[in-house]
């Protein structure tokens, strides 16, 4: 389209505004703020072309973990360090799980980008993670039987599943941080 370039940087101020809104003055928003932009631009990388490159989803994980873990120093934070960690472990191996049984349903960059997500959802306990990662299969689903129902796809076709685990994400943080 013709003005598509500009749909990530509003994008991208949207997805701020509804953390800011969501999570408040907490340290862990200026966790959010640094990632959302990241998971935009992977968003509308895996849209285009189907990948989540490397370069940002392992960094992402990394960096998930550090900030939050400097956000845990500070006073009002509203989760724990230890469950981000063990979120992201999990649903990375969950993700992990998903690839060896089906590499075809399901990239390693999907797994790669679950540690990040998992760690940022696990801040928020394990109700958060579940809510979260299966709000990105739920919007997955819907997409796909969207398609199927238009014809505009078969019931084995390849969809870019990155953005609907971040837009789970999302909806994961929003309720998280409003009932933290």
């Amino acid at each position: 389209p013709r003005y598509a370039h500009l749909l990530a940087p509003v994008v991208t101020a949207l997805v701020c505004a509804a953390l800011a809104w969501g999570t408040g003055t907490r340290p862990e928003l200026a966790v959010w703020l640094v990632l959302a932009p990241v998971g935009v631009l992977l968003a509308s990388i895996d849209h285009r072309v189907h990948r989540l490159p490397d370069a940002l989803t392992l960094p992402g994980a990394g960096a998930a973990a550090v900030l939050l873990g400097l956000a845990a120093l500070l006073p009002e934070h509203a989760g724990s360090w230890l469950s981000a960690l063990l979120g992201g472990l999990a649903l990375g191996g969950f993700y992990f799980l998903l690839f060896l049984i089906n590499p075809n349903g399901m990239s390693f960059g999907d797994v790669k980008l679950a540690l990040s997500l998992g760690t940022v959802l696990g801040w928020y306990g394990w109700a958060v993670v579940f809510a979260g990662g299966f709000a990105g299969f739920l919007f997955g689903a819907v997409y796909g039987v969207g398609l199927v129902a238009l014809r505009r796809a078969g019931r084995n076709a390849s969809i870019p599943f990155g953005p609907f685990m971040l837009a789970g994400t999302l909806l994961g943080l929003l309720f998280g941080g409003l009932g933290a």
